[in-house]
């Protein structure tokens, strides 16, 4: 084992040298991986569809090929699920992640080509573990083992050839062998579909363990901590695993989960890494340590295009490339990836925090938000607010979720917010209060329509009791793997069975 420590460690040590040469060369290597793209799908359907054998530059792209969503894309997809191939990419795609990046009860089935495994979503993994070293030289990380709590995945119902699954159960099911050594408990526990089942399994197993690095979505792993101190009788998880130090997340914003992670962790020295990791390929990664920033991954055969979000619903919406993005302005993010998805709005929203390196935030989603009222309320405002109100009243938040109350006659209209607190606040009037102000103070838009209570009155904010989000999204079969609570909604569609859980 030895041996195989000092090998990766090489190998990391090689791969930061050509970070730095596309964080040095942005533009060459973009235009690089576009060429690369468009004569590699020549002569799929798609390809000759659009006669990608004639577009030699990203102009002549945008203007032949429209931006794609999934239902435009479905139909290629549906096909190739049922085995037909060199569809929308030459290489044969036998897996694909089932998406679920919000509750929502519409599955999307997301291709995965051999090349976004290996040059996009495990390229992303080494990178994180090539930063961390680089970070952290002196870890020790590799003496141990690491925990990632995955989704499950089986044969799918159209053809005995093509499966699909949570993204994170293909990557666990086609991990090279030198990561499988690092991992605990074996796949068929990892992988078992009954969450509980799962999580009760996962946790009598590691504890005798020497775990010394985790990973995947904080609102998860926090469920497997507790049933492992509920296990254990222990404080917290350092009484467990000594060596633990280093977690990697992603899939929710980090904010709300920080405080309950210094509880679970007390360590100055433990090392957190966010990864933007998504079914449709991996994205950016956090290179700085305590930063929020992170870097936009420039070689993992993807081509960037970045449509500024009030142009959102133009009728035929123009991008930018990365040489004509601004700071501080909110994007919609548009991929063309080396797994065939084509011009793809993937649904989230960026916005960049640095030009040199090109690094970014993510602010949200296209589709989560609230502007009922025109108040253009974003999930970065949200974290924000709520951010600010924990703060002050020394309070956790757990989960949350927020949508509009609609105009009635002669009443003016509101948000209405369920949150479900770790720890309380100190005075929950309080809290409800520097939300509210928070988000008047970040958001102009909001703050106009809060003028006076004439278009927004004060928020209704219910403090829900312990595992509310845990038993709806249990009763939506969403438990684990890549599931998360949306925080916004410009409708009320996950408002009502929440409040229906909270009335029983």
């Amino acid at each position: 084992m030895a041996i195989l420590d000092s090998l990766l460690t090489w190998f990391m040590k090689k791969r930061i040298h050509q970070i730095e040469l596309f964080m040095k060369y942005p533009h060459d290597v973009q235009e690089e991986w576009f060429q690369s793209l468009i004569s590699s799908a020549e002569a799929t359907e798609w390809g000759k569809k659009y006669d990608y054998n004639s577009i030699l530059t990203p102009e002549e792209f945008k203007n032949r090929v429209p931006i794609q969503d999934y239902n435009s894309l479905k139909p290629y997809i549906d096909r190739m699920i049922k085995g037909e191939q060199n569809i929308l990419w030459p290489s044969d795609i036998k897996w694909f992640a089932k998406s679920s990046g919000t509750t929502a009860d519409r599955s999307k089935f997301i291709p995965v080509s051999e090349e976004s495994l290996t040059e996009c979503h495990f390229q992303g993994g080494k990178d994180m573990l090539t930063i961390y070293f680089n970070n952290k030289p002196e870890s020790q990380i590799f003496c141990g083992k690491s925990v990632v709590l995955g989704g499950s995945s089986q044969i799918n119902s159209f053809s005995s050839d093509s499966y699909y699954g949570d993204l994170s159960s293909i990557l666990l099911r086609n991990l090279p062998f030198w990561a499988e050594f690092k991992r605990t408990p074996n796949l068929e526990v990892t992988l078992l579909p009954d969450f509980e089942e799962k999580i009760e399994k996962v946790a009598n197993i590691t504890i005798h363990e020497n775990v010394t690095n985790l990973a995947g979505v904080p609102t998860w792993n926090i469920v497997l901590a507790k049933k492992i101190l509920e296990i254990t009788g222990k404080n917290n998880l350092l009484e467990v695993w000594p060596n633990l130090e280093f977690y990697t997340h992603g899939g929710v914003s980090f904010k709300p989960y920080r405080e309950q992670f210094k509880k679970l962790i007390p360590s100055d020295n433990m090392y957190y890494l966010e990864n933007y990791n998504a079914s449709e390929g991996y994205f950016a990664l956090q290179d700085l340590p305590d930063s929020e920033e992170l870097l936009l991954m420039l070689d993992y055969g993807i081509y960037y295009e970045f449509l500024p979000i009030e142009n959102l619903y133009d009728e035929n919406p123009q991008t930018l490339g990365l040489h004509q993005v601004e700071l501080n302005k909110n994007y919609a993010l548009i991929i063309s990836t080396n797994a065939g998805l084509w011009r793809y709005m993937i649904g989230d929203t960026i916005k960049f925090v640095t030009l040199s390196p090109y690094r970014i935030q993510i602010t949200g989603r296209t589709k989560q938000f609230i502007n009922t009222f025109g108040e253009e309320l974003i999930v970065d405002n949200a974290e924000d607010a709520i951010k600010k109100a924990s703060e002050s009243t020394h309070a956790i938040v757990k989960d949350y979720t927020a949508g509009p109350i609609y105009f009635k006659e002669g009443e003016a209209g509101a948000h209405e917010w369920i949150i479900e607190f770790e720890q309380q606040p100190d005075n929950f009037e309080t809290f409800c209060k520097i939300l509210d102000q928070t988000l008047r103070e970040i958001n102009s838009d909001y703050d106009a329509k809060r003028y006076k209570n004439m278009a927004l009155q004060f928020p209704v904010i219910h403090n829900a009791p312990a595992y509310t989000f845990f038993q709806w999204m249990k009763s939506k079969g969403k438990l684990g793997g890549q599931n998360k609570v949306p925080r916004l909604s410009n409708n009320r569609d996950y408002l009502e069975p929440i409040l229906d859980i909270l009335k029983k």
